[in-house]
């Protein structure tokens, strides 16, 4: 049977997680996500992807593991600063396919490998920008080394707190793009790193891994709460898409969405930016409904996503990079998982053209 674009077909068995669409599900290992992310570091989330282990005091000490190897650093240092940061990490998380690192375990290469990637983009990053390099500080967590790497300040419990609800919310979604793109790549018995390198090129495509530029430039409109309606309601009327609404799998809200946004609404008063979107956020359903009656265009994960990465003054650029240092503890685990019970995937084509 044809299916354009393989549409709810079936085409892995897992245990990692589970998306119900139509009741606006999300289990990491059968737990769910909300009650996962308030009792959970990234660091402790990580461990249970990788390999099913609840226990909420373990995990693999990422923060042991963020010095790069010198041939990565001269790669990234010799990339031309035009190169965009999604082209830099791909390239980067490439060259470590050499001998050494092949022959470690697959799960320690998936330890090292989420280490890594926060080091690379603000290397670029900084690079980019002709600053000095600001070099790893063990004593911080995963997220807030990010962030101290990429400003050189150390970053307020606010900002930190932000930033890894959504790192945690977006860090494993089933089988989407880019992680299918590495459990295909991997089911070739290649290694780890083709693996990532290929989900990082699907990752760039701006159908999946699109950085939510059109939410910032909608939110950038509304200079005060009292010119939301008037805003939207003329939007909704020329014919504009309001970006931020409707998903093509939650058929109800998208349930990472309820999470990003109670974690604004604990900050409201202390970021005029989650303020405004909280505000926002409800005008604008209440006009889709009045106006879109039966569409059922509920928040998506893209909405909030787009408000914190702006209130903690994160540049469009950053927003795929960094969605990408969350997913690749899913691409990881799915790798893992695909190497344990192995076929390689091979689906069939209709040859539609002319018989000659």
């Amino acid at each position: 049977m044809f299916q354009k674009g393989l549409k709810d077909v079936v085409a892995v068995h897992t245990k990692i997680a589970s998306v119900d669409g139509d009741i606006g599900e999300l289990r990491y290992r059968g737990i769910l996500v909300g009650e996962l992310v308030a009792t959970n570091t990234f660091e402790q989330l990580a461990t249970l992807i990788w390999t099913g282990e609840r226990e909420q005091a373990k995990d693999f000490g990422l923060n042991q593991y963020r010095e790069l190897p010198a041939h990565i650093i001269e790669i990234i240092n010799a990339l031309p600063t035009e190169i965009s940061l999604m082209d830099a990490m791909r390239t980067a998380i490439s060259a470590y396919a050499h001998t050494a690192f092949k022959e470690k375990p697959i799960a320690e290469q998936a330890v090292l490998l989420t280490a890594a990637l926060p080091v690379i983009v603000a290397r670029h990053y900084r690079n980019q920008l002709g600053l000095p390099v600001v070099e790893a500080n063990k004593d911080l967590s995963h997220t807030a080394n990010y962030l101290w790497m990429l400003t050189g300040e150390i970053p307020s419990d606010v900002q930190v707190e932000a930033l890894e609800t959504y790192l945690k919310l977006t860090m494993e979604h089933g089988l989407n793009a880019s992680t299918f793109a590495a459990r295909v790549t991997i089911s070739t018995e290649s290694d780890l790193t083709a693996a990532i390198t290929s989900a990082l090129g699907t990752m760039k495509g701006p159908l999946h891994g699109g950085a939510p530029s059109g939410v910032i430039s909608m939110l950038n409109e509304f200079k005060d709460p009292t010119q939301i309606r008037t805003i939207v309601k003329n939007k909704i009327e020329n014919g504009e898409k309001i970006m931020g609404f409707g998903h093509r799998i939650y058929k109800t809200e998208d349930p990472r969405s309820i999470i990003l946004r109670e974690k604004c609404l604990e900050l409201q008063g202390k970021d005029a930016w989650l303020d405004i979107a909280t505000i926002a956020e409800k005008e604008i359903i209440e006009l889709l409904a009045e106006f879109k009656p039966g569409r059922k265009l509920y928040t998506n994960v893209e909405y909030y996503a787009a408000a914190i990465m702006r209130s903690i003054n994160m540049p469009p650029e950053l927003f795929t990079p960094t969605f990408s240092i969350a997913r690749m503890i899913g691409w990881t685990a799915h790798a893992i998982e695909q190497l344990e019970n192995n076929t390689i995937f091979r689906p069939q084509s209709i040859y539609v053209g002319e018989m000659k």
